[in-house]
């Protein structure tokens, strides 16, 4: 089965810099893949790759089976694209935005899907009668995820899109990925340096360093190959120490309070604990920003 997008050793030098060095990933259809990393690791490339916007030094990169390069216009049909920071037309009014960027792309915009859009994010008849110009940087955001997704596109590349929204429009967002998830028919391809954004709406993440993949994995293999903190209160003072059982290490302990960081089951730790007189028990699962730092700080 053809992937949504398929990136292959896709390498871009400027002069003596190396902005993306072999790069190679699958994206399948219906995914949703939250695309990471630093300032400067080669995201705004790769997204610039993926449009054709500039051209690889080697490799090469398809959407839908058609390479981005040799079959630009083919491929282009089927991307819905919010790139980070976005063009103004001052003089358009946002329903003239909307039609304007509908007749540049292949793929007809579905009515209801545009009014289910506005309706989400609130963009109701004076948003669309006003310019451009006399938006807020959040409002023309919001136009900017409608445009991106209007003809649901089989591949929505969105760069940085909760940039400048409330919280309540973040959370429309992320209802919006979880509709297009349940459908089934559009691949995200997101990024973002909101990293609960990311873990709320991805499925896998891949996290690019200084120009090469640094890792590719499942939310859920994040999930359980991150320790988890434990801590466990006592009702009354334990002068035992923590136990030494496979998967268990001790962060700190005192007569009325062990912490600890467990990896895998639950289940040894909770057998040493049988008899012991336990007042509570707090586990705290480590987050997707824990798994991003450890790979930031690898040199």
């Amino acid at each position: 089965m053809t992937p949504a997008i398929h990136v292959d050793g896709l390498t871009k030098d400027y002069g003596r810099l190396r902005a993306l060095d072999g790069l190679t990933l699958d994206v399948q259809d219906g995914e949703v893949l939250g695309f990471l990393g630093p300032n400067g690791s080669g995201k705004t490339t790769t997204i610039r790759l993926l449009l054709d916007l500039i051209r690889p030094t080697r490799g090469s990169a398809a959407i839908g089976g058609f390479d981005c390069h040799r079959q630009s216009l083919d491929a282009r049909r089927l991307i819905g694209y919010l790139p980070g920071e976005m063009p103004v037309y001052p003089e358009l009014s946002g329903a003239d935005y909307l039609g304007y960027l509908a007749s540049l792309g292949a793929g007809r915009p579905e009515p209801r899907v545009v009014d289910h859009l506005l309706n989400r994010f609130t963009l109701g008849a004076t948003d669309l009668r006003k310019k451009m110009r006399d938006l807020s940087h959040g409002t023309r955001r919001k136009f900017g995820i409608v445009q991106a997704l209007m003809t649901r596109p089989r591949v929505a590349i969105l760069d940085e899109p909760t940039s400048g929204l409330d919280p309540l429009m973040i959370e429309a967002f992320a209802e919006t990925i979880g509709e297009l998830k349940r459908d089934g028919r559009t691949t995200v391809f997101l990024s973002s340096h909101v990293l609960p954004e990311v873990e709320s709406t991805c499925d896998r993440v891949a996290v690019v360093r200084e120009g090469r993949l640094a890792a590719v994995e499942s939310m859920s293999g994040i999930r359980e190959a991150l320790p988890r903190r434990v801590t466990v209160r006592f009702a009354e003072g334990q002068l035992i120490p923590p136990p030494e059982t496979a998967g268990v290490r001790a962060v700190s302990s005192s007569a009325s309070e062990w912490v600890l960081e467990v990896s895998g089951s639950m289940g040894p730790l909770l057998e040493s604990l049988r008899g012991l007189p336990v007042a509570d028990l707090d586990v705290e699962r480590a987050s997707l920003e824990d798994y991003v730092l450890r790979i930031y700080a690898k040199k």
